[in-house]
């Protein structure tokens, strides 16, 4: 069966400093036309980064759209034309203070299909060294360490629901335990 859709036309509706959002009309599978509308989003990649001690380093911080403060891996957009590795090395140290030695690439997912575009690119870190943050510019947040059982118990309680979270949480401890066997 097939059942892809075909681009007939293309109109930027909304182009701001960081997404964008698109309508199109497509060609459906049966022939009919439709609308489609989007968001254009350049793409991130969140950061499981484990410490010597075990711990990973965890981020709170407000965020704006739905007006409430998070528990977070560390993550960020890949600016154009940036290696993914690059985004994270950087994410890294802008948000926490840490470089890593050792850097994993996990998994690659699509958080918001339905609606946009935007892929997430999981990467774990290890050998960590601290060397001192540099957020930007209205960017505040706290870094702090939180056990790999104790951040999947708080997923359990609510404590963390940020997907990107959730999903790097639990691709962490399946790369983990099939290490250990």
């Amino acid at each position: 069966m097939n059942l892809q859709e075909t681009r007939l036309d293309s109109a930027l509706v909304y182009d701001g400093d960081f997404i964008r959002v698109r309508k199109d009309h497509a060609r459906l599978p049966d022939g009919s036309i439709s609308t489609r509308e989007y968001i254009n989003h350049p793409g991130a990649v969140a950061i499981l980064a484990l410490l010597d001690n075990g711990k990973l380093v965890m981020e709170r911080q407000f965020r704006y759209a739905p007006q409430q403060e998070f528990i977070e891996i560390p993550a960020g957009k890949i600016d154009r034309g940036e290696e993914i590795l690059i985004t994270g090395q950087r994410e890294l140290l802008e948000e926490t203070g840490y470089v890593a030695r050792e850097w994993i690439h996990l998994a690659t997912t699509w958080p918001c299909i339905g609606y946009a575009d935007e892929r997430m690119e999981y990467f774990l870190a290890r050998g960590l060294t601290h060397q001192g943050s540099k957020l930007d510019d209205g960017e505040f947040l706290e870094v702090f360490e939180l056990s790999l059982s104790e951040a999947l118990e708080w997923v359990r309680q609510g404590k963390i629901s940020d997907s990107k979270t959730i999903v790097g949480l639990f691709w962490l401890e399946k790369t983990l335990s099939s290490w250990a066997t």
